[in-house]
């Protein structure tokens, strides 16, 4: 880690101590559960901070309440304003309501529906603005400046760093033994809370950002000494999915976390379809970074692992392409086409075959007129589920013993 840049004013341990006593009984304090699939593979206990569970269905609230709580009742009667792709839209929502202040949430114009019902459900005013965050967050602050509301950022801000921080008490109390630490991370808001927590009270502890591949802005601005913006982010993780971290953030992150990693999109995927299968845990994919960094690299985090799933908002739809894309990655789905003589009773032989390798056919096309068919072939294209790779491989060989010619689509 490098030394503290001095002109920046870390939030320090006690600040997080503060924020939690400010927040005793108004945040749920979120269970930590052990996952033993996952302490098979990384040789040592896995414990899983299930801030899905908490009000609004993510951490985003503890930081949210603590900065409007600090608000003067000059600043409470003015309106408050944030920008958010959805969960800190629910978190503001829901501390302004219960503090009795108005609140206006611009969000990008594809927020996932149910993020947005759920702002409104919770008595703000949202309104769509923008192809993305940054967008939204620009308009909110143009908001801010003509009509006097409070612009509440969602990550760069003390107060909500501190907020958000506790989540790292908490793990400290439930697993005093923890060595590695992983958290969700996109603005950086919550490691840098976390770091500041776990770093005073137990400096030997290991911190791990994770970020999305598509959507990594600070292994870049690391490297270049500096928040740097990305030119473009295309993840299925909109939670996490920010184009650049603030100064503030930056500077926790660089001094006090000690890694940054990323992880694909079929890593978010497969371990959405994890969380679901093995940990009974409905989560969204920005909240499940930290889960898909341990499962694509577990040697890499020496236990006793605690892996933050951060959010548990998740579109429906989208929850069912997810998990249909985790299957895939997972070796569980099989696209294949096969080229077959075009006679009667070709297609009933394709599918005994796969009946018999237990292969459960999910589509089957007929392709007659491709160009690439010689004169007297069918193509056929067929999706198939199978119990994983090694079944997979299974089909494959027996569909080639039978004859046919296979090729993956």
């Amino acid at each position: 880690m490098s030394v503290p840049d001095v002109g920046v004013q870390l939030v320090s341990g006690d600040d997080v101590a503060a924020a939690a006593a400010l927040l005793d009984g108004v945040v749920r304090r979120t269970p930590l559960e052990h996952s033993r699939a996952l302490a098979e593979r990384v040789g040592g206990p896995v414990w899983l901070k299930c801030e899905n569970l908490q009000h609004t269905g993510s951490f985003k609230f503890r930081g949210a309440y603590t900065r409007l709580s600090r608000l003067t009742a000059e600043e409470r009667a003015r309106g408050v304003v944030a920008a958010s792709a959805g969960n800190h839209a629910q978190g503001v929502a829901l501390a302004a309501q219960m503090l009795g202040v108005r609140a206006t949430v611009f969000m990008p114009d594809a927020a996932p529906l149910p993020k947005v019902a759920a702002t409104r459900g919770y008595g703000a005013d949202a309104r769509l603005a923008g192809a993305d965050l940054t967008e939204a967050l620009a308009t909110a602050v143009a908001y801010a400046q003509e009509t006097g509301a409070v612009f509440i950022h969602p990550f760069e801000h003390p107060d909500v760093i501190a907020g958000q921080g506790t989540v790292g008490l908490e793990v400290l109390d439930q697993c005093p033994d923890a060595a590695t630490v992983v958290v969700c991370t996109g603005g950086g808001g919550l490691v840098a809370g976390v770091a500041a927590a776990v770093k005073q009270r137990r400096p030997g502890v290991r911190v791990v950002a994770v970020q999305a591949d598509a959507a990594a802005a600070f292994p870049g601005s690391l490297a270049a000494g500096r928040p740097v913006a990305l030119s473009g982010m295309a993840t299925m993780a909109d939670g996490i999915a920010v184009g650049s971290p603030g100064e503030l953030t930056f500077a926790h992150v660089r001094d006090l976390v000690d890694e940054v990693r990323t992880v694909s999109e079929e890593d978010l995927s497969r371990a959405l379809l994890f969380c679901l299968e093995r940990a009974k845990l409905v989560v969204e994919p920005a909240g499940v970074a930290a889960v898909a960094a341990v499962l694509a690299d577990p040697t890499a985090f020496a236990p006793p692992v605690v892996a933050v799933v951060s959010g548990g908002n998740i579109d429906p739809v989208l929850l069912l392409k997810v998990v249909q894309h985790g299957m895939a990655a997972a070796g569980r789905y099989l696209r294949l086409r096969l080229h077959v003589p075009d006679r009667p009773g070709s297609l009933a032989g394709v599918l005994s075959v796969l009946a018999g390798v237990g292969a459960n056919v999910l589509e089957v096309e007929h392709e007659r007129t491709a160009t690439r068919l010689d004169l007297g072939q069918v193509e056929v294209f067929v999706v198939l589920e199978t119990r994983g790779p090694d079944h997979a491989r299974s089909v494959v060989g027996a569909l080639e013993q039978a004859g046919f010619a296979v090729s993956e689509a």
